[in-house]
Formats: structure tokens, sequence, C-alpha cells
């Protein structure tokens, strides 16, 4: 239609038979700084400047404006050809220069173009529409030949003079969806971003394109409503009433008057909806929803949410009533600093009594409007609140409750009120009042299910990671678990510690590829076998074979890297074996060197059909082994052998304590930028165990050997200066011994016993079948002793190797001093 179309005869939609018709438009965008910023090709054939003469200049100089004349003509020898503008209704200055927030039309007589200096003055009808939002775009502005209104559609000057330009919208007119396709040909060599917020404002006001029939229902006159298009919402509606039939009547000030009214509220609702919500911090929307309303619509701005809102549970169960609790969580006035402080205290939660309009609207769900509050109603209010006094806060005040909503329940409410000074709160301010906070709770239940899901992450990732005990057999451990910075938070890293029959120890870490709840449960899968298979003593190749098995049995979609290493602190090694995982680090207490083990990488768990290899590594007391997953040392856009010197540097760094060494760690890497994947970090201290806290014996099998075995185990821990534990070590050795002798098919039967932080008591036999708790009767001469182990023993537990098995028990030590 812009673009240069002669077509003004195509079909209309006039009354009964009459001919209608539309007249092409120019389009013209002015900036912040006045300048013209688009100027469209009817434009130019309006007003005959081209489009490279025109951007870029000062849009007072193009387009119908009042104001001063120029100075060769101030003589007063101005001919009538030149009068500057002679319309009703406000002039385009006044929109120009930025002066009205609302949308403006005029009529104006113009002299010609310059290329045409004895061309005839030209007849504009204009439309001025205020561009809110960001962008430098600030007005978009819109004209037609009023002359081929009255030449080609039969006006005749006294009608043309009694239609009033304004914005064309009209039930008649079509759906906003064809209007939403048809207005970006108005609007052409413009970048989608523009075009569209435009697009949008205009079809809040009006449609820009001349329709007339050859009778008086001229669809151009200004009414203040907005019909509702698709996704409108009720109180949008309300704001802004319903479109009335419109007629041709002169654009007075009073209705200018009332559309300022309505734009002033779809502005600050605009503005308000572009404010919140920028952050999915359950605080900071609370800060940004509380804050919109001062001071623009209120004096004081207070909101108060339902506990399992603030405490990011689950959505609230039913209606809130008089028992439900309610916190205040933020408060914004305009008053003097701290005159609220006191008495309405942020953080403060309790029950609103019944029969407060806190009350009414907190049940209800509905706005609760006070014009006034009276000295009665102020007394009453505060009456109901013990140990403060809120009379000289409200009283005089204009009251206003919205409550907070979101799928028709209520999380809470906001307390709006304005001084005495300022208009009391009206109907309409209850309609904009109820949208404002109809927004509000959307944006703060997006923030609460954010900050629950937030929770539930956490909560699945802490119980998939073990509770690691800092000290374990020989050796003291310590880890540190970061989660992602994905959305989401939740990953498929995992470190584990397992207690291993002979004083070993089992350090695990891992990470299944991929984030999101899938992984993490494939993690949970796997750590789990990695426990079982650990606890019966399975080779770490095994180990990583047997879990490849399964990761395949599980499905083919997820890959996973895993490290397996045995710490032997009796004998002073470590046995690795390693599945496409990356290497840890070992630092040597003697000179605090740290190297990356080299060990054969292996394919990933999952991929199959890939042996595993197993590495030996000799390791002095003192030594620490450090042990993480790739999201430590891997960043986008750098190589990860730097991610490994950087991790190999700071683990040599000295530390006070495994806490500090993993902190020190962290710091260093943590800081490198562009890391998004979650860490898991392991760090042992590999202690060793002297060789005289150690004693190992062989045992016939021979019943005598039992009572040995008692004498042996006194003799030892007398000499430990463990007196006190001799009592229960002597009776529970005494059983876990008869019964190795009792199954025993050779003579090999060993006894030790480890002194660490407790007491470990080993026997070990060749009979592979574990051992089995029976319930013995009364008149049953066997099946006892592992019952009286169970009971007296701090832990217990067995384990088949080969041909052989373990028993073993754990005694706290107890100091005879």
């Amino acid at each position: 239609m812009d673009r240069g179309s002669e077509r003004d005869t195509a079909p209309g939609r006039g009354v009964g038979d009459t001919a209608a018709g539309r007249i092409p438009l120019a389009v013209v965008v002015v900036d912040r700084a006045g300048l013209v910023s688009h100027w469209s090709t009817g434009a130019r054939r309006l007003f005959g400047v081209g489009r490279e003469d025109a951007v870029g200049q000062p849009a007072a100089d193009l387009l119908p404006v009042s104001g001063a004349l120029p100075e060769d003509l101030q003589d007063g020898a101005v001919p009538d050809a030149c009068e500057t503008y002679d319309g009703p209704g406000p002039d385009l200055e006044t929109s120009l220069g930025g002066h009205t927030g609302y949308a403006t039309a005029g009529r104006a007589r113009l002299c010609p173009p310059p290329q045409t200096p004895d061309g005839e003055r030209l007849d504009v009808l204009w439309w001025a529409y205020p561009l809110i939002g960001p962008g430098p775009a600030r007005l978009l502005v819109l004209a037609a030949d009023a002359t081929r209104l009255r030449e080609r559609r039969g006006y005749d000057d006294e009608t043309a003079e009694r239609i009033s330009p304004g914005f064309a919208r009209h039930t008649e007119l079509p759906a906003s969806d064809e209007l939403e396709r048809r207005l970006p040909e108005i609007l052409p060599n413009m970048g989608p971003g523009l075009s569209a917020r435009i697009v949008a404002q205009v079809l809040e006001l009006g449609y820009p394109i001349l329709e007339f029939s050859q009778y008086e229902r001229v669809p151009v006159t200004p009414d203040w409503g907005v019909p509702r298009r698709p996704g409108r919402t009720r109180a949008e509606e309300a704001v802004v009433p319903q479109q009335r039939a419109v007629t041709v009547v002169p654009a007075g000030a009073e209705q200018d008057l009332e559309y300022a009214a309505v734009r002033e509220r779809l502005e600050f609702l605009n503005e308000v909806s572009s404010r919140i919500g920028s952050s999915l911090d359950l605080g900071e929307t609370i800060r940004e929803v509380t804050s919109a309303a001062v001071p623009r619509f209120a004096d004081f701005a207070g909101t108060h949410l339902r506990a399992a809102v603030l405490a990011g549970e689950g959505f609230p169960d039913g209606p809130p009533d008089a028992s439900t609790v309610m916190f205040r969580v933020w408060v914004e006035h305009n008053d003097e600093p701290g005159r609220w402080d006191d008495t309405v205290p942020v953080g403060e939660a309790f029950a609103f009594p019944e029969h407060t309009p806190f009350y009414k609207c907190m049940v209800t769900g509905e706005p609760v409007l006070v014009p006034r509050v009276t000295e009665e109603l102020s007394e009453r209010i505060s009456g109901e609140f013990e140990k403060r006094d809120l009379r000289p806060l409200i009283s005089g005040r204009s009251l206003l409750i919205v409550p907070l909503k979101a799928r028709n329940v209520v999380l809470g409410f906001m307390v709006l009120m304005r001084r005495p000074d300022r208009p009391q709160f009206d109907d309409m301010d209850r309609t904009t009042g109820a949208e404002l906070a109809a927004r509000a709770g959307l944006v703060l239940d997006n923030a609460r299910m954010y900050t629950y899901q937030e929770n539930v992450a956490d909560t699945l990732q802490d119980s998939m990671l073990p509770q690691v005990t800092p000290r374990m057999a020989g050796c003291d451990i310590a880890t540190r678990y970061l989660p992602g910075t994905r959305l989401g938070r939740i990953g498929g890293d995992w470190f584990d510690t397992i207690k291993l029959p002979g004083s070993r120890t089992a350090l695990v870490v891992g990470d299944v590829m991929g984030h999101g709840l899938n992984s993490a449960a494939m993690m949970g899968q796997l750590r789990t076998a990695v426990q079982t298979m650990a606890a019966m003593e399975t080779p770490p190749a095994q180990l990583l074979r047997n879990l490849d098995d399964l990761a395949r049995r599980l499905g083919d979609t997820y890959l996973a890297t895993c490290l397996y290493a045995v710490y032997d602190p009796i004998r002073g090694d470590l046995t690795l074996a390693n599945a496409g995982h990356i290497p840890p680090v070992l630092v040597r207490a003697e000179d605090g060197r740290s190297e990356l083990l080299e060990l054969p990488t292996g394919a990933p768990i999952g991929v199959g059909g890939v042996p595993f290899e197993v590495t030996r590594v000799k390791v002095a007391p003192g030594d620490r082994l450090v042990l993480c997953t790739d999201g430590l040392v891997e960043v986008r856009g750098s190589d990860i052998g730097e991610g490994l010197a950087a991790l190999c540097e700071s683990a040599a760094h000295p530390a006070a304590s495994m806490d500090d060494a993993c902190d020190t760690i962290i710091r260093a890497l943590n800081t490198r930028g562009g890391r998004k994947d979650d860490v898991a970090l392991l760090m042992a201290r590999l202690n060793g165990i002297p060789d005289e806290h150690v004693a190992e014996w062989r045992l016939d099998a021979d019943p005598r050997e039992v009572a040995r075995a008692r004498r042996l185990v006194r003799e030892r821990l007398l000499e430990w200066g463990l007196p006190q534990a001799v009592e229960t070590a002597e009776l529970l050795v005494s059983e876990v011994v008869t019964n190795a002798v009792r199954h025993a098919e050779s003579d090999r039967i060993g006894l030790r016993v480890v002194r660490t932080d407790a007491l470990l008591f080993e026997v070990t036999d060749d009979e592979p079948a574990l051992p089995a708790m029976l319930s013995a009767g009364p008149h049953d001469e066997s099946g006892r002793g592992l019952r009286v182990v169970s009971r007296l023993a701090r832990e217990w537990g067995a384990s088949a190797s080969g041909h052989r098995k373990t028993v073993w028990f754990e005694q706290a030590v107890t100091s005879g001093h």
C-alpha cells in the first residue's frame, strides 16, 4: 500500500452498496533526536522529498508542523497558499518534540514542495503514534493526501472538513491476525525487530489505513477503546474498555484527556512488564515486583507471600484462610527513610486477622479498594495487630490491595497506598492494579517454580552423591562438588570411597556424558553397581568390564568415563584401571613434585568390546592422589592440556589441610572463564599403616587354635596399650576363628589385626562360601556366632575372592589411659 501503489479503488468495507476505498499512506519514523530515521516511498510521493534527502534531517523541516515562520516571510507577506497549519486537534510539533505520550492527529495545509514552488498547497491528514520501549525510534507518523479523498471519492470541502482524522479502528476492519500480516507492507525496508515493535503498538491504537465510504460513517475517528485481540487478558480489556460504534465527531479535548489516561496506564503496565522478571531468582523478582509500583502508581508498596512460595516449595495447597501464614517479603516507599521499618518490618511472618481488607483480598482473590482510610477504619485495622500502631501510617491514605495469583491460586498479595496529597485510587486504578498484580503473580510463580526445580535438582544431586567419611583406613579424604552453570544444574559427575577388606579403600570418580535427570539417573545406577562389585572384591579391570556390559544393557544412548583405584595402605600401593577418564595427579610427599599418572586410557563405559588394563603404582606415606572430572580442567576454547597443567601446579601447592588443598585447586581452576560443566573432585592423602600397627598369624584348622588366637590377640592389644578392648576382642575372635576351623578345607587360616582409628580383625580361610546368619533355637549348639559379632562389633562383613573368603569386623578403639 505504501510502496507507491495507486490502487485506491481496492475493495472496501462500505455500508450497503456504497463505494468504498483506501488512500495510500506516507510512513515516517522519527528518532529521539527529532531526526527522520525512516522515509517511505509514499512519503516521497506526498511531500516531494526523496529518501536520501530526508533520512537524518530534522522532521520538523519536512512534516506538517506549526510554529514560527521562516525569517524571509516574517514581514507579513505570507500568501494564503503557504499557511503553515490549519486544522482541528493538536499540532504535530507537540508530538515531534516529545511533549505528549499519547497519539495525536490533525489536518494541515502545507506549502508545495521546493521542487514545485508554483504548485498547489498540500492538504494533508496525519496521525502521530508515540513509540515506547527500547530502541531509538520515538514517533511513527502516518500521512495521507486529503485532496484524493475530495477528488477521487466525491467528498466536497464541507464534508472533508467534518472528517476529523484519527485512528482507523473498526469492528468491520480485518481481524488482528490479518492486520499483523498486512501491516509490515506499510513499513518497507525496516528490520524485523523495529517493524514488529511498531506493528504491535499500532495495533493497540488503530489501523493505519484511511478507509472511507460515501456515507459519513468514516471509521477514522478515535474511540478510546481497543477491541480484544487473541491473547489479551480480561484485565487489559477492563483497562481499555471494548470499542463502541464509531461515528464522525471532532477529536475534542475531553476525548484526548480520556485517551491520555488510558495510554498512561498502558504505558505503565508495559513498562512494568519490561522491568520485572529479568531474573529467575525469587528474591530479586520480589524486589522488582514491589519496586515497580513506586512512585509512579503508589507511594507505598508491600508484598506478602505464602510460606510455601517463599521457601521455594511446591505449589501452595488449597485457598488461604485465617490460619495461613504470610511473610512480608519486601517494602518500597517514597516516604522519609525508616518511617515504615519498625512498624512493618521485612521478614515478619503472621496470619492476617479476619474482618480486615487484607484478609478479604487474600481469601477472595479479588482486589479490595478503600478510596480513603478513615479514622474509624484505621483504628479497626490497627487494633487487629498487637503491639503496633498503624494509624499514623495509614490514616487518610488511599488503599488498594491486589492479589498475586497464578493458575487461580493466591500466592500472596500486594498492599498499595497513596498519600492524601495524591488522587485517590479509583475503579480504573483498581483495574490497573489488578493487571499489575496479575503480571507480577505470573513472574513470581515462574521464579517460584524455578526455585522449586532448583531445590529438587539439588536434593536429587545431593542424594546421589555419597557422604564420604573423611578418614578411611590409612588415608584421609576430602571432596568437592560444583554444580554446572547450565539451567537445571543436574549432571552425571560422581565420586565415591568404598571400604574394602584388608584395610583397603576403593577411590572412584566418574562422569556420565550429558546433563539432566536422565544423566543423573544413569549415574545413580552406575554408582550403585560399582559399590556392589567393589564390596565383592571384583578386580579393577573386571569391574570396569562388568560396568561396561551393564551400561550397554541399560541402553545405547549413554556413555560414561570412570577411574577406579584401590589403595592398600599396608602394602603401600595403588591399583588403577581407567575407562576413558582424565588421568589422576599424584603429589609426592618427599619433594612436593606432582605428576599425571600415565595410565592406559581405555574406552568409555558403554562403548563395548574394549579391554581394560590395570596399572600398579607404589606410593609413600603422605603422598596425595587427586581425581577429578573434566569439568574442572576443560574450558570451551582452551586446550585440555592447559587445564591438566594447571591442575598439577595447583595440586602441588602447600596447604595446611586437605580442605585447604581442595579449595586451592578450585580457586585456581574455577576462575578460568567458560566453565559450564559440573565438577567432582576427590583428594586422598595416602598415610599408610605402619608395620608395627599390623599383626598377622597363621593358624591350623584345629579347634585348639581358637584358644591360641585369643591369647595372641590379647597380648597384642596389651602391647598397644588397649586393655579395655581385650575382653570383647577375645570373644569375637573366638567366634569367627571357630567358624573358620569348622568349615576350612585346609590348614590355611589367617588372622590379622590392624590398628588405625579402630581395630580391624580379619579371618581368612579357603572355603569360598560366605557365612550366613542363622536363627538358632534354645537347644541348638551352634548358629549364634555371627549374631554375637553383629551385636558387639561396630561393623562386620564378609567377602570372597577366588577360592578364599574373609570375614572381618571392626571394634572401636578404647584407650586404657
